[in-house]
């Protein structure tokens, strides 16, 4: 499947679902997460993590609420998820841009902890090329 089509949000929505230890984690934490990934090959692609009241959600469109708005061009996008850059390097370089609460990404470390797996199950059947 390619890398942030229909197909892969809704894949990434599945495993997120049927994660019980991330679903845990919705309860401790609270965040709403868009991202926002332009020039992608079928245009712009937005898509949210949802985290409160004891679950997790992730799925096409923006957060609601929102407390986080991540943008970043679709180069930027693959090579974070290949590993061919990091967020952190990403975020220092401006190739993200971040508005919204900030702090908040800090104390939902666990959230993306929980997220990582799910990333790394889907990443071989994931197609990353333009």
């Amino acid at each position: 499947m390619r890398y942030l089509s229909l197909d892969w949000i809704e894949e990434i929505a599945r495993l997120v679902a049927a994660d019980a230890e991330l679903q845990k984690v919705g309860a401790q934490h609270s965040i709403g997460i868009t991202q926002v990934i332009t020039e992608a090959p079928e245009g712009t692609v937005i898509y949210h993590l949802q985290a409160g009241n004891g679950t997790v959600s992730f799925g096409a469109g923006p957060a609601e609420p929102e407390d986080v708005r991540l943008e970043q061009e679709w180069f930027t996008a693959v090579d974070v998820a290949t590993g061919e850059m990091t967020a952190e390097d990403a975020f220092i370089t401006g190739c993200i841009r971040l508005s919204g609460n900030a702090p908040l990404l800090l104390e939902c470390q666990a959230v993306f902890a929980g997220l990582d797996p799910i990333f790394s199950a889907v990443a071989d059947s994931t197609d990353y090329s333009s």
